[in-house]
């Protein structure tokens, strides 16, 4: 864990969160925000500060998108269009979960994998605040946080899953103009992500129905293998795998 992150107990934050947090990661809890990244416990939840920025998951933004007969235009939605009942889906690259919230609100039970121990916190948080929320409420409950590896995780899951969706071009997407305030803290993270060619060898091993890849428009294919089919739209493509 990075060395420069601190953790501040805010007012009415958790203190036996922001203290466990603080073990696991190695991260000094300090009396107020560091100069570089702070986590930030308080009594509106977990926030990530840094930079005169501050940055909380929040998934009350993504309503837009799955109300008003909206949700079935989302390409990651028609790249994944089931009406099977029980049906699962893994997100291996989770980031803040804006991407599984989707998938969530077409119907999946979503097991989201993150290896970062601050952005899992972060959106572990954004989750506990969305199950609160009479409107979000359903889509969260059919989300569940791993925090991990996700080619361990892959490897060790055997229940049969229907989607695994990898999205392994993030942190480094927009030029440097465009970054909105998530991007700009959680980039300053530099989040692992896995060799790609390990993330698709493990998710064609845990043998899912069809794998569904998030890429810029123009780049290669996914560790160099051709996908079944591709949804293009203005400057993302999915590639499915069936």
């Amino acid at each position: 864990m990075n060395s420069k992150i601190t953790v501040c107990l805010g007012k009415g934050g958790q203190r036996d969160m922001a203290e466990s947090f603080a073990r696991r990661t190695g991260a000094e809890i300090v009396e107020n925000p560091g100069e570089y990244l702070t986590v930030m416990f308080d009594s509106k939840g977990v926030s990530l500060a840094g930079f005169g920025l501050t940055y909380q998951g929040d998934f009350e933004n993504m309503l837009h998108r799955v109300t008003n007969g909206r949700l079935q235009h989302e390409m990651l939605v028609r790249a994944a269009k089931s009406e099977k009942p029980g049906r699962r889906a893994i997100d291996a690259t989770a980031g803040m979960g804006e991407d599984a919230f989707l998938l969530a609100a077409q119907g999946y039970e979503v097991t989201l994998y993150e290896q970062n121990p601050v952005i899992a916190a972060l959106l572990k948080d954004a989750l506990r605040r969305a199950r609160k929320n009479m409107i979000l409420k359903e889509i969260a409950e059919r989300m569940k946080l791993v925090e991990g590896n996700s080619v361990e995780c892959m490897e060790k899951q055997l229940d049969p899953v229907d989607v695994i969706y990898l999205d392994p071009m993030f942190p480094a997407r927009q030029k440097s103009g465009l970054i909105n305030k998530k991007l700009q803290l959680i980039q300053k993270l530099e989040p692992p992500c896995s060799a790609e060619t390990d993330l698709f060898d493990a998710a064609i091993k845990a043998n899912p129905s069809k794998i569904i890849v998030k890429r810029p428009l123009k780049s290669e294919f996914l560790a160099e293998r051709k996908p079944s089919y591709t949804l293009n739209g203005k400057a993302i493509r999915y590639d499915c795998y069936t």
